[in-house]
């Protein structure tokens, strides 16, 4: 019984509908990411909202309103912050980027793994891990 299942499952997710559903799924990720984060433009990011925004990061609120104080912040204090994303990955609803964000020109910065949840071509919750990039890493490998 389960078998016939996980077979009709896996052909549906080895559809061109399918691919196509990640690939639009990346392009409306990475859409937010460069008009809210790069460009510092909080009105155009946020059409990427869905009807609920659910954010797991602690400090940041449920809703949009986490994400536009971030994006004032970056406008004020850091207006020459800079996010270059590096691997963009879609899975099912998710897509995750791999970034390497940098507040002020010169500085090391933090590598970011974003993990965003796209429902119905809106951005509907958020996760992310952040780590400084150390000066002194303790191998030769980079963390990008």
């Amino acid at each position: 019984m389960l078998r016939p299942l996980l077979a009709v499952l896996a052909i549906a997710f080895a559809t061109p509908a399918f691919a196509a559903d990640l690939e639009a799924n990346k392009k409306i990720v990475i859409d937010f990411y460069e008009k809210g984060l790069n460009q510092k433009d909080y009105d155009a990011a946020a059409k990427h909202f869905g009807p609920r925004y659910i954010q797991h990061n602690p400090t940041a609120p449920d809703g949009p309103a986490g994400f536009k104080a971030l994006v004032t912040l970056l406008k004020e204090k850091f207006p020459n912050s800079r996010n270059e994303i590096k691997r963009v990955i879609a899975e099912g609803d998710l897509v995750v980027l791999h970034v390497h964000s940098v507040r002020e020109p010169g500085q090391r910065g933090r590598a970011i793994v974003d993990i965003f949840r796209v429902e119905n071509g809106k951005i509907v919750e958020h996760w992310d891990v952040l780590q400084d990039v150390p000066e002194k890493p303790a191998n030769d490998n980079t963390m990008f």
